[in-house]
């Protein structure tokens, strides 16, 4: 999973602001059962959702990118729109590509009926480009807390999670802290997902190495000496992780999304055995954020994907995957949430922080600057 992909309550809405200025598309209207798809901006615009539906069905295709199957329980919820929409074939693209690559292959297929239609992207990638983004606010917009949402629709957060480490008991010590890490126990043994300058959870491990590791979101440079030390200590093995390369010993210690890595668990099962701790202390959250190409082949079937995912039957099945909903309070309260699934999330941290839009750009900056000294 080189591709680098949370609602623990209120403190998190209240962590991240979103509160970009709307920018206009400039996609060529397609026509679609009668409505202009690449213009509607929400449900209201076909009429209703079986009209929606008879649009996308008249396209018959969507194309999605960056999705692996074994992310946060992508696979099921793909099969899921595959049987309720026969008529709809999907394309499933580059599964692990970054969140920087999906908006490269919109770029590079602009045009073409195989460019992406939606993509699934990290709040760093998400905040820089908006200009690929056709703004659309799904049937269930108001349930959305604002802080997880960019105001005029352009992108709006789906699915979340604690950053964690998961490791090997077999093969290190139980690690208690990030200062653990560093040990001579842990020698070419921890592996992040991805490039931060590119991939969400690797982005995300850096953040939580930050608040770690004695600094804040307003500058992370704390979290990129932590791992300048690790690399020099020679514990930093950059090898992107997998569900092969934790069954084959490679990397036996990754940092990577909580529900995640509780997916490697599941998957290795009998296989490797696999332990995942949040660290005492300050927790690192974060949520992936669903968007539309401006310029999407099918943007009738784009839409019906966004109506889809934000849907209770959708939202519980990311709680399947061990993933938060970003509906969870409101699911909650109407009382459609998965009681059981919902009472096997693991607790919260007490302190937890979520970067807002200022301090991931400054993050990313910093990073794209760094990073690739301090790791060489």
């Amino acid at each position: 999973m080189i591709r680098s992909r949370f609602l623990a309550g209120a403190a998190l809405a209240a962590a991240a602001t979103l509160s970009l200025t709307a920018c206009a598309t400039d996609a060529e209207p397609t026509a679609a059962g009668g409505v202009d798809a690449a213009t509607a901006t929400s449900l209201a615009d076909f009429g209703t959702l079986a009209d929606l539906e008879a649009a996308a069905k008249a396209e018959g295709a969507l194309n999605v990118i960056a999705l692996p199957r074994d992310w946060a329980n992508y696979g099921e919820i793909i099969d899921l729109f595959a049987e309720r929409y026969p008529e709809i074939t999907i394309t499933e693209a580059s599964p692990d590509a970054s969140s920087a690559e999906e908006i490269q292959a919109a770029e590079n297929l602009a045009g073409q009926d195989t460019a992406p239609d939606v993509f699934d992207l990290g709040l760093a990638v998400a905040l820089t480009s908006t200009d690929y983004f056709a703004p659309y606010k799904v049937e269930r917009w108001d349930d959305i807390p604002d802080a997880l949402k960019e105001e005029s629709g352009l992108f709006v957060g789906d699915y979340g999670g604690y950053m964690a480490v998961g490791y090997d008991p077999d093969a290190v010590p139980a690690p208690e802290s990030l200062e653990d890490l560093l040990g001579e126990e842990y020698r070419g043994k921890v592996a992040i997902n991805g490039d931060p300058t590119q991939a969400g959870a690797a982005f995300a491990a850096v953040g939580m190495a930050t608040v770690q590791n004695g600094g804040d979101l307003d500058d992370f440079q704390a979290g990129i000496d932590f791992f300048e030390e690790l690399n020099a200590a020679g514990n930093f093995v950059k090898i992107d992780p997998t569900p092969a390369t934790v069954a084959s010993g490679e990397t036996p210690v990754v940092f990577d999304w909580d529900y995640l890595n509780n997916g490697y668990a599941a998957e290795l099962d009998g296989q490797r055995n696999w332990e995942v701790v949040v660290f005492d202390g300050t927790g690192y959250a974060g949520y992936y954020n669903q968007a539309i190409n401006k310029d999407a082949p099918n943007p009738a079937a784009a839409r019906l994907w966004m109506e889809f995912l934000y849907s209770p039957e959708v939202q519980n099945l990311w709680l399947k995957g061990g993933a938060r909903p970003v509906l969870e309070q409101a699911m909650v309260e109407a009382g459609e949430i998965d009681e059981e699934l919902y009472a096997a999330l693991p607790e919260a941290p007490a302190d937890t922080v979520v970067p807002t839009a200022e301090q991931s750009d400054a993050a990313a900056t910093l990073l794209g600057e760094r990073w690739a000294t301090a790791v060489q």
